[in-house]
């Protein structure tokens, strides 16, 4: 039998490999994908916040002071302009932040109360959140000064001139932004795996082509049995997917030099777990179709979709609650979320749960798999 075996994967990797095609397929694409990956997030941060600032209060020192103290922000680009401008600069994308600074504002602080300040944007809350902490820490501050000398103004500028001239240093240590690369790995795993379920769908569909060509009439007719055969091709279809690991996660690390946070020795066997699940559904897929050209339908009724819920084409951050409770369901999920924990630093270890999922996903495929070919005698029993 390990005869036959070995007879037939080297059949079958010698048949794949002489079409170029299936070189692009199973490590062209996947690699595409991680440079796709790399263009769109690995510039999305280290730029320069563009603020602009509409000066409604004159020249007052607790104004000009508020000013100042915005444009020395680390990666904040501050610019003075009108509130017909600022809008019009935020509309075309030339500003990501506008900060309108009220008639008034340094009087209301000399007086205990905040001063208003509007500030525009319309890249949400998660662009303006870190300017309006520090901007409304830095008037509250001052504020309380106003509050404590309630209305004296020699007070006030004694107390607030020694606040300007503080004597204390602020010590800054910069942490390197791991988001942009974290994003690049998960939308690069995303990727690899809808490829990699393409893959295994193309590997397995080879059973269904040798049927309709009566290949496997011919292989049948000799001392090799249905189960050796079918076995054989799962064994192909892993050593492919290992092969795509390997080849995309090289090139991830070493040509894109892309840092993904997660130890290689880790990402490796949490990937070819999933290529189980990949290859019991495509195993699956074949036993259910009649055809190449019906096992092609269902994998675009199954896959594109589903990998569409499960987060491989965009973060799941920005779905709803519905598709995410529905992604829960799909074996992509379990992978992404177990990248996206590795990631924050939990261990292999303490993801079992995750793990056994997918495990259960690749068991039940594979399951029904066996059970559909067992009932199909059009394909002559093939385990």
């Amino acid at each position: 039998m390990m005869k036959d075996m070995a007879w037939l994967i080297r059949r079958t990797l010698l048949s794949k490999f002489r079409n170029k095609r299936n070189w692009f397929l199973y490590f062209g694409l996947p690699v595409a994908g991680a440079l796709l990956s790399m263009l769109l997030y690995g510039n999305a941060s280290g730029t320069d916040l563009r603020v602009g600032i509409v000066n409604e209060d004159g020249n007052e020192t607790i104004t000009t002071d508020t000013i100042q103290f915005i444009s020395e922000l680390k990666q904040v680009k501050v610019t003075a302009t009108d509130e017909a401008s600022l809008n019009q600069a935020i509309e075309d994308g030339k500003l990501d932040i506008g900060i309108i600074i009220d008639k008034g504002f340094a009087d209301n602080v000399r007086s205990g109360s905040p001063g208003k300040t509007t500030i525009v944007s319309v890249q949400g809350v998660q662009v303006t959140a870190s300017v309006r902490s520090m901007l409304q820490s830095y008037i509250s501050n001052i504020a309380a000064i106003g509050k404590e000398t309630r209305g004296e103004q020699e007070a006030f500028e004694r107390i607030y001139e020694g606040y300007r001239q503080q004597s204390f240093k602020l010590t800054a240590d910069t942490v390197k932004d791991t988001s942009s690369t974290k994003s690049v790995t998960y939308q690069s795993v995303g990727y690899l795996i809808t490829f990699m379920m393409l893959s295994a769908v193309n590997m397995s569909g080879l059973i269904l082509r040798e049927k309709e060509n009566r290949t496997f009439l011919r292989i049948f007719s000799s001392p090799i049995s249905a189960r050796t055969y079918v076995l054989a091709n799962v064994v192909v279809n892993v050593i492919i997917m290992l092969l795509q690991i390997v080849v995309t996660l090289f090139f991830m690390k070493y040509v894109f030099h892309i840092d993904s946070g997660v130890s290689y020795a880790e990402f490796v066997p949490v990937l070819l777990l999933f290529g189980l699940s990949a290859v019991g559904l495509s195993l699956m897929i074949v036993a259910f179709a009649k055809s190449g050209t019906g096992a092609g339908a269902i994998q675009n009724l199954i896959i594109t979709p589903t990998c569409l819920l499960a987060g491989c084409f965009f973060p799941m951050d920005i779905m709803p609650d519905s598709v995410r409770k529905i992604s829960n369901f799909l074996p992509q999920h379990w992978l992404l979320d177990t990248v996206n924990k590795l990631q924050q630093g939990n261990t292999i270890g303490s993801l079992y749960m995750n793990l056994a999922i997918m495990a259960a996903f690749a068991a039940a495929f594979s399951l029904i798999a066996i059970y559909r070919f067992g009932r199909n005698n059009d394909t002559r029993m093939f385990v």
